[in-house]
């Protein structure tokens, strides 16, 4: 796997800037008080699942080609003569196939050189996946100045974006600030949904912090339409772990 690889570590850290972003900088969380949760009514996603054309397909080979001679001006070389090239559509199936293939370094090169094409424009959904990615990683700090870049682009973040943001945390037990997180949604009016208050139960109980696990099933009576129904399909599906009385 790339993210493995010394080799692989050392060019992407010799890489220029991928996403213009400061590190350091702190992350915002909060964003403006008007906020629009969810999709309905923007636009559509640009990735809709479509079957890649053979000129992506071989984009993404080259990509990966390049990536393992560790040169940079190779990949460089590989996005300005392939990827450029492809139609817009193409060029976001490249990217979610490197998601899929897991090849976070190259993801984070073509999305970086997707947001310098004329025709794109800030999409939330391309964020998400490319934060869910991150944390699938345990590239934490990365997925925090996606969270902030964002908005920096003028995007308020929506349901999904708060829950991939409460995951990221979560896979690394850092639950003071997955908890962070949950607050400001709530705070900023955008409305957790079954995921969201699935992956906080579960993962609270998980590491024997059940207060903070209750006040999230106590949440569940603002936010379902069945709290009860849920609870209990919740429960159903990941039950707890009873410890065994020895006689």
């Amino acid at each position: 796997m790339a993210s493995s690889s010394t080799g692989s570590a050392l060019q992407f850290r010799n890489l220029r800037p991928l996403l213009a972003l400061e590190r350091g900088s702190p992350t915002s969380l909060r964003g403006p008080s008007r906020i629009r949760c969810g999709l309905r009514g923007e636009r559509k996603p640009l990735w809709r699942g479509r079957v890649m054309s053979t000129e992506a397909i071989q984009a993404v080979q080259a990509l990966k080609l390049a990536n393992s001679s560790s040169s940079s001006r190779r990949i460089e070389g590989v996005l300005d003569a392939r990827v450029g090239r492809l139609l817009k559509a193409d060029q976001i199936a490249v990217l979610a196939e490197l998601r899929r293939q897991n090849e976070w370094q190259l993801a984070l090169q073509v999305f970086a050189f997707i947001r310098k094409e004329v025709w794109y424009k800030p999409e939330l959904s391309l964020y998400s996946d490319m934060i869910f990615m991150l944390g699938k990683n345990k590239l934490i700090g990365l997925a925090e100045e996606l969270f902030s870049e964002l908005q920096k682009e003028g995007l308020q973040p929506d349901t999904r974006a708060y829950t991939e943001m409460i995951g990221v945390f979560l896979q690394v037990d850092m639950v003071e600030k997955a908890m962070d997180v949950y607050k400001s949604m709530k705070e900023l009016g955008c409305s957790p949904d079954k995921l969201t208050l699935t992956i906080l139960i579960r993962n609270l109980e998980k590491v024997g912090l059940e207060d903070l696990a209750s006040d999230v099933r106590k949440d569940c009576a603002e936010y379902m339409d069945f709290p009860e129904k849920f609870l209990k399909e919740v429960d159903k599906k990941f039950p707890k772990r009873r410890s065994l009385k020895l006689v």
